[in-house]
């Protein structure tokens, strides 16, 4: 991709993301979904109420929000994650001198990689600010027993002292989520009653007492706690004449280990290890031979997939922008035949006949596939379910919920996006997901491509800009780019906006306004 169009692509995510938030204002799509009214996370943040400190140490005696410097050196539960998040930049340092050693890189200004301090995570004037609340009973497919997630996100901020004695904010590019279990079987209400799925849903939708299900009320304390996910804006790279204006996030997952009652270094949900696997014979082998059974491939297509951890990767750099065209950059490249020759990997992973002779299997055994329908959709499939690859898609730089900013002046202000336009184009499905707990019935829970939501039959996203309007991701049906992909047939464009070619070879393009 040129630096011209990764410049106009960059310009598109922003400008999506700026129109997003009011979109939401006028018909919020995250209602029974998320939580992301300022003066609501202000105060369940400065009452201590729904901090970290305080959902890992409920008995607490303290009633303030602790600092970074005093959070991971005070709870035994985080001693675990700064170690591993140092060894991750140690790795990326090294991996960085090799591939570029005629760049500097560092933390400040005079590298021409800037690095992200990691000195901020042990500071007394940093402390990590609840920016939103997310339901994820979606999820409820990977744990039905617990009903899903509930995702407590936290953005960190930095706190300068100025003349006059006050103190002013600054987000870092740094979030952390605490997820927790939607529910827990020892779980009962006020009453006595047992919480069920239905109930936690009911209570999230009709905003009811969702607060209540938050935490362990009961003993063990921990029955609630899942996991912390980590987003580190980890590099930028604004003088680099290699690497064209791009930022790297380091994605890491930690689980809880009730056994010892601390937070472990895990692999990340389907992030397939690449390079291992590419290096790796048997490995190599083992993956195409289970992905491509019959009721994994369908799990796949659904984007309800739970690929084994022998596959996977314990931390993940999602480089963006990364483009439409296949690249190094996404996290499937040199898997699939016809990528990344010459790079000494070997023969891919999955040749196209492998694909075609899949789709023909699930053909064969009354299989409807949902969203692959073509060695395209196989590979946009292998890339998005991956959380790198995710990321890089309609996201906000390299996040999906950057928080809503209540720190600022004016936290209303349209320009504090707290959530991309894959988040918001999202939340039709999870609402339609919650509304079939809540009524007792079975959820679907699959999904579309990231690039493209699922409606649901909703006409809520027409027009919009999730869906179909400036800027989505549209299938190019130009008589120079070839047949349509029948993956992606249905991803058109609304009235007055035409599909245009945003990247040299790729089918996907985007929704701009007819050229005269």
């Amino acid at each position: 991709m040129s630096r011209a169009l990764r410049i106009l692509v960059a310009a598109v995510v922003l400008f999506a993301g700026v129109i997003s938030l009011s979109a939401a204002e006028n018909a919020p799509l995250e209602r029974g979904t998320a939580i992301t009214d300022p003066d609501v996370l202000r105060k369940l943040d400065q009452s201590d109420t729904l901090t970290i400190s305080r959902l890992l140490s409920p008995e607490r005696n303290a009633d303030f929000p602790l600092t970074t410097d005093l959070l991971f050196s005070s709870l035994p539960q985080l001693k675990d994650i700064p170690p591993a998040i140092d060894a991750e930049f140690d790795r990326y340092i090294a991996q960085h001198k090799a591939a570029s050693p005629t760049e500097t890189i560092g933390v400040g200004e005079g590298f021409d990689v800037h690095l992200f301090d990691r000195a901020v995570l042990k500071s007394r004037d940093t402390r990590f600010v609840l920016v939103g609340i997310v339901n994820r009973m979606d999820r409820a497919y990977v744990s039905q027993e617990s009903c899903g997630e509930i995702r407590l996100i936290y953005r960190l901020a930095r706190f300068d002292s100025i003349p006059d004695g006050a103190k002013t904010a600054t987000r870092l590019p740094m979030t952390l989520n605490l997820v927790m279990k939607a529910r827990d079987a020892r779980q009962t209400d006020s009453n006595g009653k047992s919480i069920t799925c239905a109930e936690v849903a009911r209570r999230w939708l009709g905003n009811g007492d969702w607060q209540e299900l938050i935490g362990s009320r009961f003993y063990p304390y921990d029955a609630m706690l899942d996991r912390i996910e980590t987003n580190i804006q980890i590099a930028v790279a604004p003088k680099s004449t290699l690497h064209d204006f791009r930022a790297d996030y380091l994605l890491k997952v930690f689980k809880y280990n009730h056994e010892t009652k601390s937070f472990e270094e895990s692999v990340l949900e389907n992030q397939i290890d690449r390079d291992r696997i590419l290096a790796d014979d048997a490995l190599r082998r083992d993956f195409k031979a289970w992905l491509l059974e019959p009721d994994h491939f369908r799990e796949f297509d659904r984007g309800m997939i739970l690929i084994p951890e022998k596959f996977l990767a314990k931390a993940a750099v999602a480089p963006t922008p990364a483009g439409l065209d296949a690249s190094a950059l996404q996290p499937e490249f040199g898997m699939m035949q016809g990528e990344g020759k010459g790079n000494d990997k070997g023969e891919p992973v999955f040749t196209d006949s492998d694909v075609v002779g899949a789709l023909k299997q699930a053909a064969a055994r009354g299989i409807a596939m949902e969203n692959i329908r073509s060695i395209a959709g196989f590979q946009r499939r292998l890339n998005d379910v991956t959380c790198a690859g995710c990321h890089q898609t309609r996201g906000i730089g390299g996040f999906h919920f950057p928080g809503v900013d209540w720190l600022a002046n004016k936290p209303s202000n349209s320009s504090i996006v707290p959530a991309s336009p894959h988040f918001v184009g999202d939340q039709v499905r999870r609402r339609d997901i919650l509304t079939a707990f809540a009524e007792d019935k079975r959820p679907d829970f699959s999904r579309g491509f990231a690039g493209r939501p699922q409606t649901r039959g909703s006409r809520e996203l027409a027009g919009t800009e999730y869906e179909d309007g400036w800027g989505a991701h549209c299938s190019l049906q130009n008589a120079g780019s070839g047949p349509a992909d029948k993956s992606f047939t249905s991803w058109t464009c609304a009235k007055g906006l035409t599909c245009q070619a945003a990247s040299a070879s790729s089918r996907i393009g985007m929704c701009f306004i007819k050229p005269r």
